[in-house]
């Protein structure tokens, strides 16, 4: 297999995770505007969550709902409709070892998002556009999960999805905990509006209901968007399946042990002690500074670039 072709299937593996995600994120926020007072409402946060803070200020002088959602949309760098046409592109030129169904959903994807998009940008529309994404994106995996033999063009798409996963949920992590910790009592009393919101986003709140048993609290999230080894998005999850799928690639040590070392991390983290000595964020910039030595060793193993 071409390390050319490898890297592309890791990346289409990457952006169509991106590509969801996103748009999960701007539903989700789109409708915590019903529940939550407007002064406790902060569009910035979308932003920071994804990771395009300076793209956006590039363009865009207020956080108002109307720029983040335009911004998100079609921005040609960081966007929905970005991001749906690198997916596009990787999947064109890796057609041959892809099931037919995935290009004609991707090019599916694609129109979708290649079409006007401006009345998108209001509420009436926004949920129902942003559904069919979210649909498509889950359609697109379906196939790839259940029409590709086990080797090794499935094991690179599934550590791309992987390694975007795990980065998006400490994300959403870092940025929910910045903004709820040490707020005052009024906000405290919407915490649990927030939190919830937070689980939601990452199709993570039946699950966490199932799981915990209890009323939401931070501590509780934390520890199960960290830990929880049994729910397809939580980050040590992501981080076992990383380190299943590098087992079935040739050369695979010093990726392995770098999944490994993070995996261990994240699974002996306690949430409450890190809310308690309000290290949550630093310790999430370690997550992801190991996420991001686990990409550099996947590139130098089997990448031509």
């Amino acid at each position: 297999m071409l390390s050319s072709v490898a890297e592309r299937l890791y990346w289409l593996g990457r952006y169509l995770e991106r590509t969801e995600n996103t748009a999960r994120l701007m539903s989700v926020y789109s409708n915590l505007l019903l529940d939550l007072p407007k002064h406790a409402f902060r569009w910035e946060s979308l932003v920071e969550i994804t990771g395009f803070v300076s793209a956006f200020e590039q363009r865009f002088s207020a956080a108002t709902e109307r720029n983040v959602v335009k911004f998100l949309f079609d921005d040609p760098s960081c966007s929905l409709r970005a991001t749906t046409n690198y997916a596009r592109e990787n999947a064109r030129t890796t057609r041959d070892l892809l099931p037919n169904e995935v290009w004609e959903k991707m090019n599916e994807l694609h129109l979708l998002l290649e079409s006007d998009i401006s009345q998108r940008v209001n509420r009436s529309q926004r949920h129902e556009f942003l559904a069919s994404i979210i649909d498509l994106c889950l359609e697109l995996n379906g196939y790839l999960a259940g029409s590709m033999s086990r080797k090794s063009p499935y094991y690179f798409l599934k550590l791309g999805r992987n390694v975007e996963r795990a980065d998006m949920t400490t994300r959403v992590i870092d940025v929910a905990c910045l903004n709820l910790i040490g707020r005052n009592k009024e906000q405290d009393a919407i915490a649990n509006i927030l939190w919830m919101g937070v689980l939601q986003s990452l199709n993570a709140y039946q699950m966490y209901r199932q799981q915990v048993q209890d009323r939401i609290s931070g501590v509780a999230v934390v520890d199960f968007l960290l830990g929880d080894t049994d729910f397809p998005r939580s980050v040590g999850y992501c981080l076992a399946d990383m380190a299943s799928s590098i087992k079935h690639l040739p050369h695979h040590s010093p990726a392995l042990r770098a999944a490994q070392r993070v995996k261990r991390r994240a699974l002996n983290a306690s949430a409450d002690a890190l809310l308690v000595s309000e290290q949550l964020h630093e310790f999430i910039d370690g997550i992801q500074e190991d996420l991001s030595v686990v990409h550099n060793k996947i590139c130098q193993i089997w990448f031509s670039s």
